[in-house]
């Protein structure tokens, strides 16, 4: 029985990322906040720059990422196995009022795909020193 059990546990962690790919396709994405801007971080590696489409509509900021279909490398007839998930994806986030729109900056690098919005001046904290008199 206890042999068993082990087989099904090992047998079921070896499948997990093929049989739940799917379901797991939307990046995580930690979303900083400065003085000056807002700034998108999506941890999705292994993806090209030109592969990614981001879009900005009535105020909706939509992240999509299209899964292009590679062909076999030279030498190889067929994969026995696949768990690299390039899997297609779309995020949206709603901007509000505050964002620049026409200064929103998108760059890749090492896994990460950043945005950076950055403020309108009327919505950039105000520091003002006050004299004691």
């Amino acid at each position: 029985m206890h042999r068993t059990f082990n087989s099904f546990f090992d047998e079921f962690l070896n499948e997990f990322p093929a049989k739940f790919e799917n379901r797991l396709n939307v990046p995580p994405v930690n979303i900083h906040e400065t003085d000056n801007n807002y700034e998108l971080e999506l941890s999705v590696p292994g993806r090209k720059k030109e592969d990614f489409k981001i879009s900005l509509e009535n105020g909706l900021l939509t992240i999509g990422f299209e899964r292009k279909e590679e062909n076999a490398p030279e030498g190889r007839n067929k994969t026995i196995r696949r768990e690299f998930a390039y899997e297609s994806f779309k995020r949206s986030f709603t901007l509000d009022d505050k964002i620049d729109i026409n200064n929103i900056k998108a760059s890749y690098e090492n896994g990460i795909l950043q945005l950076v919005l950055p403020k309108k001046e009327e919505a950039k904290p105000v520091k003002k020193e006050i004299s004691i008199q």
